[in-house]
C-alpha cells in the first residue's frame, strides 16, 4: 500500500551522521562497522532504496539546527546564524538529491498531485524520486522573522516551533513555559505563508499558546500518547481532543522509548520490553478512540532520528517493514477505507486542504 511518513530527518543523517542515502541500507551499515561516535551506528533503517521498496513515496523530510545558550547542555549551535547556515547545508542535500534524480519537492496542490500520480501509475518505483515535503523542526535557526520568508521561498511548508529545551521562539520537550512575543510574531508569519503548524514537541503551556494563536493548518508529525506512556514528550488525550477538534493529523512515531514505559535509553533492548509494531498500534488506536473515527491518524515515523535497530520496534529489519501495519490494523479490526486512512488518505486530504 502506498504509504507516507510524515516525519523523516534525512538531511541530519546525511550531513551530520556522513550516510550516503542513495545506498542499500546494509551498504551503509556495513560502512559504519565498528564506529562508535553514534549510538545507532551500523544499525541504520533508513535509506531512499528502503523508502522505494516499502512503496513510501512521499514523506516529511526535516531540517533541524538548535540554537544553545550558555548554560544550556544540550548539543547545538551557539548562534542562530550558525543554526541558519547548518539548515542551508540540509537545504543543498535535498536539492542535490533532486538534482540527481532521487527525490523531489512537493510544494503546493499542483506538484502533490502529478507525484501521487507518478506512484500510482503501476510501473516499478526503483526508477521513481521520493517526494519530500520539507519542514523545519525546531524554529530556533530562523535568525530573524524574515528568514522565514526566505525559507518559505525555497520550500519550507511546516514549521515546529520547538524542539528539545527551551527554544528561541518556543519552548519543547523537557522545559516549561511560554512562546512570548517573538514566538507570536513567529505564528502570525507563518499564517501569512499558509505554513503548516507542527505542534510535535511543543511543552504544554506552548502548546496550549500556540493553538491559540495560530488560526492556520495544525498537524503533529511525530507523536504518541501520555496515557500510554507517561511522558511530557507524548500528548494527553486533551492535546488530543484539541488536535482533532482543529482538524490536524497526527503521525505515530516508531522511536521506542516513546512506545513502551520503562525504556532506559542506552540499556533496554525492544525484544525484551516487547516493543513490536503491534504496540504503535495500540497509540494508534488509542487516537481513533479519541476522535471516534480513524481521520486523525498516521505515521510519522522518526525512524533515523538519531536511533535505529536498537531503539526501534524488534519486528522492523528497515523502513521498509512499515508495509506490516496494514495486516496489523485489519487484526485490530479495522476496515481496508481506515487503513487507507493511516497509510497515507489523512496525510493526502490534510495537505489537499491546505493547499487547494
Amino acid at each position: 500500500m502506498f504509504t507516507i511518513d510524515a516525519h523523516l530527518d534525512l538531511s541530519m543523517n546525511a550531513l551530520e551522521w556522513n550516510r550516503d542515502l542513495r545506498r542499500p541500507i546494509a551498504e551503509i551499515n556495513e560502512r559504519e562497522a565498528g564506529m562508535t561516535d553514534k549510538p545507532d551506528r551500523a544499525k541504520g533503517v533508513v535509506s531512499l532504496p528502503e523508502l522505494r521498496k516499502g512503496n513510501i513515496g512521499l514523506v516529511v523530510g526535516t531540517q533541524i539546527a538548535r540554537y544553545v545558550a550558555p548554560g544550556n547542555p544540550l548539543p547545538g549551535w551557539h548562534s542562530p546564524e550558525q543554526a541558519w547556515a547548518q539548515t542551508q547545508g540540509q537545504v543543498a542535500w535535498y536539492k542535490a538529491m533532486e538534482d540527481a534524480g532521487e527525490m523531489v519537492q512537493i510544494n503546493d496542490f499542483k506538484s502533490l498531485e502529478k507525484h501521487i500520480s507518478l506512484w500510482a501509475d503501476g510501473k516499478p518505483n526503483a526508477a521513481k524520486p521520493v517526494g519530500y515535503i520539507l519542514s523545519l523542526e525546531g524554529a530556533d535557526s530562523i535568525v530573524t522573522i524574515k528568514h522565514l520568508e526566505w525559507a518559505y521561498n525555497y520550500g519550507l511548508r511546516a514549521v515546529g516551533p520547538a524542539h528539545y529545551g527551551p527554544g528561541r521562539y518556543a519552548q519543547g520537550t523537557d522545559a516549561t513555559g511560554f512562546m512570548g512575543r517573538a514566538g507570536h510574531e513567529l505564528l502570525k508569519e507563518m499564517e501569512r505563508l499558509n505554513i503548516i503548524l507542527d505542534a510535535t514537541h511543543l511543552c504544554d503551556d506552548s502548546f496550549w499558546e500556540a493553538l491559540d494563536h495560530f488560526n492556520g493548518h495544525v498537524w503533529a508529525s511525530h507523536n504518541n500518547c501520555r496515557a500510554l506512556v507517561n511522558h511530557n514528550r507524548q500528548y494527553s488525550d486533551e492535546q488530543i481532543k484539541e488536535l482533532v477538534k482543529r482538524g490536524a493529523v497526527i503521525g505515530a512515531a516508531l522511536d521506542a522509548w516513546m512506545m513502551v514505559p520503562g525504556w532506559v535509553r542506552g540499556q533496554s533492548d525492544p525484544k525484551e520490553m516487547d516493543c513490536s509494531l503491534e504496540v504503535m498500534i495500540d497509540h494508534v488506536d488509542h487516537i481513533c478512540q479519541i476522535a471516534g473515527n480513524s481521520m486523525h491518524i498516521g505515521i510519522g515515523s522518526d525512524l533515523d532520528g538519531a536511533f535505529g535497530r536498537e531503539q526501534c520496534p524488534y519486528d522492523l529489519e528497515t523502513i521498509a517493514d512499515l508495509q506490516k501495519i496494514p495486516a496489523l490494523l485489519k487484526k485490530r479490526g479495522y476496515n481496508e477505507t481506515d487503513i487507507e486512512n493511516m497509510m497515507h488518505g489523512n496525510w493526502l486530504r490534510f495537505l489537499r486542504n491546505a493547499w487547494k
